[in-house]
């Protein structure tokens, strides 16, 4: 079952005609595009957002070895 040939992709777009008719055609394509593209930034956003996470979790982890250098530095300090 490979790809559908001219003559069967015409009768396809005839029947697409029949059912929605001439002027229906373009508002349904406009609807599947911005579909697409609503689709396409969705994704794009869970993955600014994925990075954002794993950002903080690096911050985090930088601070709390940073918190612990601070307390191993203050308590190594000999006293006068």
């Amino acid at each position: 079952m490979g790809m559908p040939s001219m003559p069967e992709l015409l009768v396809i777009l005839a029947i697409v005609v029949l059912l929605f008719g001439a002027k229906k055609i373009p508002d349904l394509a406009k609807g599947v595009g911005k579909g697409i593209k609503d689709f396409k930034k969705a994704v794009k956003d869970d993955e600014t957002v994925e990075d954002a996470k794993e950002s903080v979790k690096e911050i985090k982890d930088e601070v709390k070895e940073t918190i612990v250098d601070a307390k191993e530095a203050t308590t190594t300090t000999p006293k006068a």
